[in-house]
């Protein structure tokens, strides 16, 4: 039987993600409106209107969400991953033989280059799903190189293939490659990705987090995932 606890928490977690799915549906429509300008206004009336609302209750850089476990990889406000972020496609990372992978079909918020995606958003998606590899791995670290190559520009609403696996472990070090694709033509990288990927001494983790707390203010710094990390498996 779930406890209130639990409940109170899924139902934070469906509002988050309602409220998260209406930004996104919010930004998209923001940069493909052909509306006329007292139209733009009195929409911009409104969401500062909702803004006001929203920033009744915040938190601080400092405090995570009540829903984010860093160990477990959730994070809900993720500019990548997070249900609740209207800057994420969101991406659904899921755990597969080798390593992780995720489709998305990424709209003209993302766009670059007409009709294709800005090449810095490439780098970040890439950036999630090569970090989420390591996690899959049960290693835990910080993006120290990230290198890209691209072979050939990635198109907007055209559905994508992105896929990560760790290529080395030495140590603190942790070497992992990963690509975007066209779904249709999963091996033909469109964008190729190395990284490096390093797990922090504990000084620097004490140094980088000791004033990160969770909602009820108790300490909460990164560290090793465990078994339940929140990429989860591929059917």
């Amino acid at each position: 039987m779930p406890t209130e606890e639990n409940a109170a928490q899924a139902d934070l977690l469906a509002a988050v993600t309602e409220l998260g799915s209406a930004l996104r549906g919010l930004v998209d429509a923001s940069v493909s409106t052909t509306v006329d300008p007292a139209e733009l206004r009195a929409a911009a009336a409104t969401a500062r209107e909702v803004s006001t609302r929203l920033a009744a209750g915040r938190r601080s850089r400092d405090q995570l969400s009540a829903l984010d476990d860093p160990a477990q990889f959730r994070r809900v406000y993720n500019p990548v991953s997070g249900v609740g972020s209207a800057l994420a496609p969101p991406l659904a990372i899921r755990r597969v033989d080798g390593g992780v992978e995720a489709e998305a079909t990424l709209g003209l918020p993302y766009e670059g280059p007409p009709s294709y995606v800005h090449g810095g958003m490439s780098a970040l998606l890439l950036d999630q799903v090569l970090s989420s590899a390591a996690h899959a791995a049960g290693l835990w670290g910080m993006t120290g190189r990230l290198e890209l190559d691209y072979r050939r520009p990635v198109p907007l609403g055209t559905a994508l293939l992105l896929r990560a696996a760790v290529a080395e472990s030495r140590g603190r070090r942790v070497a992992i490659a990963g690509s975007i694709a066209l779904a249709e033509q999963p091996d033909q990288a469109l964008v190729q990705a190395r990284g490096m990927w390093v797990t922090p001494r504990p000084e620097q983790v004490e140094e980088y987090f000791s004033t990160i707390t969770d909602a009820s203010g108790r300490p909460s710094r990164p560290r090793r995932p465990d078994d339940a990390a929140t990429v989860v498996d591929g059917a």
